[in-house]
């Protein structure tokens, strides 16, 4: 049995910098949830185990999993990265800088995802990440699905959702959104997934080769 000692152990196991730091601030003041720092943590791990030169992400936020993505995949990859607000993404592209990373290799467009994502190229996508509006999960999962390269991931953050999925008495609109999702990438026969328990909930997807 995995004690809540051991999940806060390995929720920290890999500490987080001064531009990680900074752009958790800037998430707080604008009212912003990122990625916890499990999550973080293994968004740059899937990365570089994904060898990932172009990635998309559904939601910048204010930087901290664009940050986490970037560290991860190859030193000249691309991230492409939407958001409905443009604030934040200014914070994101100040912490981008900050720490070093050239702006030839990010992409920031503002709008809503699911009009922006059909604008992007079929299969162009080595990785693609979503944490957006949950109610939509099961239409960015079409999307990214159709952006990925065969073998290339799909990850999305907030699986667990406070621990609401697993919980069948809840049913708001955001839960069933993604127990959903959850339960269709299971029950798909075609797709390797793994559902991790880091941070809100990590639901990691492979696209058929």
């Amino acid at each position: 049995m995995t004690t809540e000692a051991s999940l806060a152990y390995a929720e920290q196991y890999q500490p987080e910098d001064d531009h990680l730091r900074t752009a958790r601030r800037h998430a707080e003041s604008v009212g912003v949830v990122p990625v916890l720092p499990g999550a973080r943590a293994a968004l740059t791990f899937l990365a570089g185990a994904a060898n990932a030169r172009n990635i998309a992400e559904i939601g910048t936020g204010t930087g901290v999993s664009g940050l986490a993505l970037l560290r991860g995949m190859l030193p000249d990859g691309v991230l492409t990265s939407v958001d409905l607000e443009a604030e934040n993404q200014r914070l994101a592209r100040d912490v981008f800088r900050a720490a070093g990373i050239a702006p030839t290799r990010f992409r920031l467009i503002t709008g809503s995802a699911l009009d922006v994502l059909p604008r992007l190229n079929d299969g162009g996508y080595d990785l693609v990440f979503c944490d957006g509006d949950k109610v939509e999960y099961g239409e960015y999962l079409d999307e990214a699905l159709r952006l990925t390269r065969a073998g290339g991931l799909v990850i999305f953050d907030n699986a667990l959702w406070h621990d609401r999925v697993a919980d069948p008495s809840r049913r708001d609109p955001e839960t069933v959104a993604i127990r959903e999702l959850v339960e269709r990438v299971r029950n798909d026969e075609d797709l390797t997934a793994l559902l991790l328990p880091l941070g809100d909930g990590l639901l990691v997807l492979q696209k058929p080769h």
